[in-house]
C-alpha cells in the first residue's frame, strides 16, 4: 500500500480504532499477548464480528479484536477499545520482536514503536512536546502524511497509510472485510502488571537487525 494511498480504502482508521502490527507472531500468539483465550477465537467477517459484544458492556469495557498474518506481520485491529495502546500490552506483544502501535479515540492520537518490550518511539501527532527522547525519526514523517492530508477528515489513516507502506503489507478496507479471527475481550483482562524478561523460544531482537528507513 502506498503511503499517498486513497484515504476511502481505509475507513476503517479514521475514527476509534486501535491497530497494532508485530512481526513474526501468529494470530494466536497476538490474542495471548493481549490477555485472550485464543480458543475464543471464530474466523469471522467484518460485519458478523461486528455483531459481537463490542464497547460498554455492563460496568466494563469490552473490545472487539480481530488479528491475522499478512507476510510478516501479525495485525490486530481493535474496535471502540483501546488495549493495544497501553505500555503493559505493547510491551508484551513487542517481547523478542517489534511492534507497531497506532490508535485514535475520543480526543486524543497515539503513535508508538516498540521493540522487545521496550518503547522506541511514542507521540501524540501534531503535539511536539509528547515526543519521547531520544528523538525518534517518525515524527517527521507522520506529521508530512497527515499535513498532506488536511482538511480531509482523514483521522489516522494517513498513518497507518505510511506505517503500512513501510512494512510493505496491505491492510484496507476490502481486506478487513474478510474472514480473520475475531473475539471479544473486556478490559479488565487485559495485560496488568510486571512483564517477564523473556517468551519460550524468543530472544531480543538485535539492534542492528530492525531496519528504520
Amino acid at each position: 500500500m502506498r503511503a499517498d494511498a486513497d484515504m476511502d480504502s481505509l475507513r476503517w482508521a479514521v475514527a476509534w480504532m486501535c491497530v497494532t502490527l508485530t512481526r513474526g507472531l501468529s494470530p494466536e500468539e497476538v490474542f495471548t499477548r493481549y490477555g485472550a483465550n485464543p480458543d475464543q477465537a471464530r474466523l469471522l467477517d467484518w460485519d458478523t464480528a461486528s455483531d459481537l459484544v463490542s464497547g460498554d458492556s455492563a460496568d466494563e469495557m469490552v473490545s472487539l479484536l480481530r488479528s491475522g498474518r499478512i507476510g510478516e506481520w501479525a495485525f490486530c485491529v481493535e474496535e471502540e477499545g483501546g488495549i493495544g495502546f497501553e505500555e503493559e500490552a505493547l510491551a508484551k506483544l513487542s517481547r523478542g520482536t517489534e511492534t507497531y502501535s497506532l490508535a485514535t479515540t475520543e480526543g486524543i492520537d497515539v503513535f508508538q514503536y516498540w521493540r522487545d518490550g521496550e518503547c522506541v518511539e511514542h507521540f501524540e501527532p501534531g503535539m511536539e512536546l509528547t515526543r519521547s527522547e531520544p528523538l525518534g525519526p517518525w515524527w517527521d514523517r507522520v506529521e508530512a502524511a497527515l499535513a498532506a492530508h488536511e482538511g480531509e477528515h482523514a483521522g489516522m489513516a494517513p498513518v497507518v497509510a505510511l506505517v503500512l507502506d513501510h512494512l510493505g503489507i496491505t491492510l484496507d478496507d476490502a481486506t478487513l472485510a474478510g474472514p480473520w479471527p475475531s473475539l471479544t475481550l473486556a478490559e479488565d483482562d487485559a495485560p496488568s502488571g510486571p512483564v517477564g524478561d523473556t517468551y519460550a523460544n524468543e530472544g531480543p531482537v538485535p539492534p542492528w537487525t530492525v531496519e528504520i528507513r
